[in-house]
């Protein structure tokens, strides 16, 4: 009896493959070995960078609520300190959007604060 071999399914395997190397310059994007190591350090890539935009994003935060603090005559770690004794619980993120898109609404928190 002949050996199986499934051709259909390993060509579709390697053809999935290079769909996703699609864009790559020179052997990267139409040999399946090396479009196979590019698109799996691709994915190692994208999963530390998902993990790397939440800090990014924090720091963000962070800076934008610094800088609103600071024009309004407090520091960023006496005004976290104080939002926690003065139990509100607004995120860092939250924080950020009111101090961007709203200065008057986050004066009235750091008054509060006070």
């Amino acid at each position: 009896m002949p050996r199986s071999k499934n051709k259909v399914a390993s060509a579709a395997r390697r053809k999935k493959v290079l769909k996703q190397a699609k864009g790559n310059f020179g052997r990267r994007k139409n040999v399946y070995t090396v479009a196979k190591n590019t698109v799996e350090k691709g994915y190692e890539h994208a999963y530390v960078g998902r993990k790397v935009k939440k800090r990014d994003f924090r720091a963000l935060w962070i800076q934008r609520i610094n800088a609103a603090t600071r024009m309004n005559g407090m520091s960023y770690s006496v005004f976290m300190n104080k939002l926690k004794a003065a139990n509100i619980t607004l995120d860092r993120k939250a924080l950020a959007e009111i101090a961007y898109t709203d200065a008057a609404a986050f004066t009235a928190i750091v008054e509060k604060v006070k």
